[in-house]
């Protein structure tokens, strides 16, 4: 009996300090609040093919994976983020929406998952097109502040 109490006790001090510690050690309100301006410039720059930023808030590994194709990396993905800015520039390419609801976040230490649903509508030669994703993205908190490593996303519509 004993020993069955000691064995609780231990277990009690092990969970409870364990659970406080792992869910959101090291960030600050206003961490928090950075990750949320982070996400609309990203998005921002993401409408407008402002590769410079985006560039600029992706980490070295960034992997990007969508239901079209294999994952790439950041050399590949700035590469067609280049082609589709040319494309925006010369009209080409008009972004009508780029919009993200159904916005989740959950934080792990300096990490956080970004769960939602993006609405995108652009048109390509006088033909509009508009489709709905749901996205998982991968954002680690860095010196240089949110810099997104990961992206998912699956087509709904």
């Amino acid at each position: 009996m004993k020993i069955n109490r000691f064995l609780l006790l231990i277990f009690s001090i092990v969970f409870f300090s364990c659970k406080s510690t792992v869910q959101e050690a090291g960030l600050t309100k206003k961490d928090k609040e950075n990750l949320s301006q982070a996400l609309t410039v990203f998005n921002n720059a993401f409408q407008e093919g402002n590769t410079a930023v985006l560039a600029s808030m992706i980490t070295e590994n960034y992997t990007h994976t969508n239901g079209n194709s294999k994952p790439i990396g950041k050399k590949s993905w700035l590469s067609y983020l280049q082609k589709r800015s040319q494309k925006i520039k010369t009209g080409e390419l008009q972004v009508i929406q780029y919009r993200m609801e159904d916005l989740a976040i959950e934080y792990l230490n300096t990490t956080a998952i970004v769960t939602g649903k993006v609405l995108v509508s652009s048109k390509v030669s006088d033909t509009i097109k508009s489709n709905e994703y749901r996205i998982t993205n991968l954002w680690v908190h860095t010196p240089d502040g949110w810099k997104r490593a990961g992206f998912h996303d699956g087509k709904i519509k």
